[in-house]
Parts: C-alpha cells; structure tokens; sequence
C-alpha cells in the first residue's frame, strides 16, 4: 500500500485550518500532519516535520506566503516538499511571486473539495496545478510587464522540439495533449518534459511555464 501523501497546512483563519483537516483527513491516502498560524510557522514546521505537501496561504501575519514558499521551496532539505498556494482572489497580485518563489501552483480558497483533493494529488506527484486559464492569464500579465529575457539560462541549450514542448506546456496541455498536437507518443513526451525539467532547473511545470513567459519564447503562440 502506498504511503499516505502527508499535508501541512498554513492559513491564518483556524475555522479554514480546521476545515481543510476534516477534508483531508477524511480522503483515503491523505494525512495532515500539522497546522500553522503564520509563514514563520509554517517554515518551520516544513523544516521539522517535512510533509510532502504545504497548503500555504498567501496573506499571512509575521511572513507571508511568498516569502514561506521562498524559504521552502530554496532549502535543500526540502527539495521533496511541494507548495500549493491558496488564495481567496483568481487574480491576487500575490499568486505570480508565489509561483515564481517555487510554489507548484495555486486554488481558490472556495474551490469544491474535490478540486482541493484533487490539487494535493497532482502536486504531490510533482506536476503543477496551472490548469486554469485564469492562471495562464495572470502569468502572461505579470510576465509582460517586464523586457522577457531571451538569453534565459538553459534556453539555448534546448532542441527545437523541446522548444515545441515548452510552448505547449506554456499553453496549458496536458501530455497527452502534447503527444496529439505533436503526433508524438507519451513516453516521449515525457522525456522531452523531463529534459526541460533538467536543463531548465525547474521544479515541476509550474517553473516551466513561468520560464516559457519570462523568455518570451511563449509568445510565438502554439506551434503548427
């Protein structure tokens, strides 16, 4: 039987930690392993208790969530962690630091119970919850307000199919979607991730699609 995913949750609002423990404790496969009030809480027991999974609240007191995700998501004893950001806005102006600070993705604070279980799931297999096209759209505007850096390390190093691949991720597809569009077979899809992963040095796709932006490499559009 495979280990339970184990999930730190960090939110100021306790009625919000309490909820989101029943949930998660009630889901077959998931345990919460601990609760924290602030981002300084929260780093801390990441440190302590090293779950596979960190719910984290962007809007905290002592540290927010940018900064927690930064100190997690940077610390070498935790390259296994995950963060998921939560917020209560689609389009805080919190969620694209977070994201760029390491965090794998982000929901609503009122997404359905499936779609939070849902996100811990993905997450914790090291995929990034960036679905959403609202969350496509943030990252697009955040990233354009800034001169995309062409010469972003690792980019001249990528094949153009891997350059195809990016693109793609940088859309919103799925592998498989990948493998359709390109007429190419899954297992090479996920090399082709694999190796964007690698020579990128991004955690998972969530990095991928914020390095596609902040390049400008996403602005070529989908590849024919």
């Amino acid at each position: 039987m495979a280990e339970a995913i184990r999930v730190l949750i960090a939110d100021d609002q306790a009625l919000l930690r309490g909820s989101f423990r029943v949930l998660i404790d009630a889901t077959p496969g998931m345990t919460t392993v601990g609760e924290a009030a602030d981002g300084a809480s929260a780093v801390e027991l990441a440190r302590e208790l090293v779950p596979d999974v960190v719910l984290m609240d962007l809007r905290m007191p002592v540290l927010d969530g940018i900064a927690a995700t930064r100190h997690i998501c940077s610390d070498e004893a935790l390259a296994g962690v995950r963060v998921l950001a939560l917020t209560m806005f689609d389009m805080d102006e919190y969620v694209y630091p977070a994201l760029r600070a390491g965090a794998s993705g982000f929901l609503l604070k009122d997404a359905s119970p499936a779609d939070l279980v849902a996100g811990i799931r993905v997450v914790a297999t090291g995929e990034g919850v960036l679905a959403p096209t609202v969350t496509r759209r943030l990252i697009a505007d955040h990233s354009g307000r800034t001169e995309p850096d062409r010469r972003a390390p690792g980019l001249v190093g990528l094949t153009k199919r891997e350059q195809e691949v990016l693109v793609l991720i940088a859309n919103g597809l799925s592998n498989a979607e990948i493998g359709a569009h390109l007429v190419i077979s899954l297992p090479t899809v996920k090399t082709h991730v694999g190796s964007l992963l690698a020579k990128l040095t991004a955690r998972d796709r969530a990095q991928l699609v914020i390095i596609a932006y902040e390049s400008g490499l996403a602005e070529r559009g989908m590849p024919a």
